[in-house]
């Protein structure tokens, strides 16, 4: 086998380098898909919204 990507005839240190950006770059997509997925809906704002707003209403009327 050649070597991945015939990474085989490049200096140790190029190498790390080399894996070293990729594993960056995997780490920064997972991080902004999450980061997208997660910060899509605001649900759980507008529900403590919901509650703020109920809550200050009993405490008027009362």
């Amino acid at each position: 086998m050649a070597g991945l990507l015939g990474l085989r005839g490049l200096a140790p240190k190029t190498k790390n380098i080399v894996v070293a950006g990729g594993l960056t770059a995997f780490v920064f997509g997972v991080y902004f898909y999450t980061m997208r997925a997660v910060g899509g809906s605001d649900e759980l704002q507008v529900a403590i919204d919901q509650f703020e707003a109920q809550k200050d209403n009993k405490d008027s009327n009362v």
